[in-house]
Parts: C-alpha cells; structure tokens; sequence
C-alpha cells in the first residue's frame, strides 16, 4: 500500500481511487482523492521537498488573513510532507481567457494582486538586488550555455551584464515592499462556480509593486494585445492610491522591466527543467517568452544594445 493510501485510511476515508491532478515544475506532486460517495479532496505530495510544506502552511495563513481564496487545509502530515486539501476543482484562468472573457476575468485577478498586496510579509525573504540578478543569471547558465550551447565574446558579455544591471535597477526604482506571490499566472488562478482561488503560493518574498501584475498581465502561457495589457495595468495603478502621483509612462516603464526581469528568469528555468527535471514541455512556451522579451526591448532605446544577444540565440 502507497504511504498517501495507508495516510488516508489512517485518517477515516475509503479510498475509490485517486486520479493525478499535477506534476508541476517544482518536487511537489497533486493527486485528486475520490471517495466512494463522490466527494473529493487533493493531496498535495512534498515528500521529495517535505521542507516545502512548511512555506505553504505559513503563507497560506498569511493569505486566509486578507480575504484570498485559497484551498483549506483539512489534514496535514508534517513528517512524510503531505497535505490534505480542498478541491478547486479543474478549472483554471487559461481555460476560459478568450478576447470576451479577459478584461472580466483578468479584473477579478487583480483584485486578488490588491488583497494579497495587504497581506503580513514579516519575515518574508526579499526580492532584492542579489535575488533579482541570481534569478536572471539562470538564462546564461542554463538557457544560453547548456541549452543553446551559445558562448558570449567579451563585448557581448558586457551588454548582457549591463543590461542585466539597468533591468535591476529600474526593479528596484519602484515601491517596495510588498507581499509577491511569484507566479500569479493563468495555471495558478482557478475558478469554480464563478469564484477566484489561488495555488502555488508557497515561494512567496517581499518586492516590487508590479511583480504579480506582471506576471498576470505577460504571462508566458497566453497572450493579449498590447494595447489591452496596458489598459488593465493602469486600473491596477489607478487603484493603488500610493500611485496616484506616478507618471502613466513611468509606471508602464516599471512594468515592463519587471516582465523584462521575469521573462528572462523564465528562460533560464525552462531550460532548467528540461536538462536538469526531465520536463520538456516548458520548451514549448520558450518561443512566447522570447517574444515578449523582443517587444519591451524594441520599446526603450536603453536596452536596444540587448538585441545584439537575441540575434545571436
């Protein structure tokens, strides 16, 4: 018998079966626990990272605090790393995102951004300096060298690194302090019976204002009109009241750095979880990555210097 079968009879239900929900590109595994009756729960499988479930537990109160509809936890199992949870079902944000439904639906998602924006960031780790640029190093190490095969000359290695330091530091210009989920995109917003839940929280720091508009609004999995994009970004700042001075242009520039930030990141872990994971589906999402990378680095005359390195890959 598996440990997560013998756990859930030790816990009082009777098995029917249970169904793999997802294997996601972190060591955690989800499977859905039907029962006889046809209730449902998922169990969320840390066993290979049981130190992860601690993060999870913590920011999922931090969370529950502000209103953020999350899955409830019902039964934990701290020792092997396994969680009992509800279900959300099989719906998420991707699933039903089309040119009638995004401004709707991308409007309630931001009203999450608004709610976990409040939320208690004591003892977070900062999205620093040191994080920012550890995180962008990713696409050198494992997106140009080990996937791409691709070495930079010297000159072409002081525009990355220069660009890389601009890119920080336009991060960094912005207000600060802020609860950041991470990856608030279209695979970890669900809904059910019309209501927003929230998944994969557990990586969670403290940073820059537009790191999870962003991350919403350019997310590498679907795509929208820019003119679309820039329109719901600014009902996100005209809703933030420590806004209400910025510039429109200057806030856009925040934005798109961030997604700048964050898109080259990606690279870098697509490329990780093919080599190194065993999990090449994300290659197949590095083409719209690079494609929003193109568009802001063809917007500011500052990172022109940038596209002497997307010719070469």
């Amino acid at each position: 018998m598996h440990p997560i079968e013998k756990w859930v009879k030790d816990l009082g239900y009777s098995v029917k079966r249970f169904e793999v929900v997802s294997d996601d590109a972190s060591y955690r595994k989800y499977y859905r626990l039907i029962l006889p009756d046809r209730d449902t729960f998922v169990i969320m499988d840390s066993s290979m990272q049981v130190e992860s479930i601690y993060p999870f537990i913590d920011i999922s109160v931090r969370l529950l605090k502000q209103n953020v509809h999350i899955p409830r936890t019902y039964a934990q199992n701290l020792e092997e790393g396994y969680l009992l949870l509800e279900d959300l079902g099989n719906t998420h944000l991707i699933d039903i995102l089309n040119e009638q439904s995004y401004k709707l639906l991308y409007t309630k998602a931001i009203h999450e951004i608004l709610k976990m924006q409040s939320a208690d960031i004591k003892f977070l780790e900062p999205y620093d300096d040191e994080f920012l640029m550890f995180e962008m190093k990713l696409m050198q190490e494992w997106y140009l060298d080990k996937f791409l095969w691709v070495t930079l000359d010297d000159d072409e290695q002081q525009i990355l690194d220069d660009i890389l330091e601009l890119i920080k530091d336009v991060v960094l210009s912005q207000p600060q302090g802020y609860f950041v989920h991470r990856d608030f995109h279209s695979r970890n917003i669900m809904f059910k019976r019309g209501k927003v839940s929230v998944i994969d929280y557990q990586d969670a720091r403290v940073g820059a204002i537009t790191y999870d508009l962003v991350s919403l609004l350019k997310d590498v999995y679907i795509r929208f009109d820019r003119e679309k994009v820039v329109e719901l970004a600014l009902e996100f700042k005209a809703l933030k009241s420590e806004l209400k001075d910025i510039d429109d242009d200057e806030f856009i520039r925040w934005f798109d750095f961030t997604g700048l930030q964050r898109h080259i990141k990606i690279l870098g872990i697509f490329a990780r979880l093919k080599l190194r994971d065993n999990k090449p589906a994300y290659i197949n999402d590095i083409p719209l990555t690079l494609k929003y990378i193109r568009e802001t680095v063809e917007l500011y005359d500052e990172l022109k210097p940038f596209g002497v390195i997307l010719d070469k890959i």
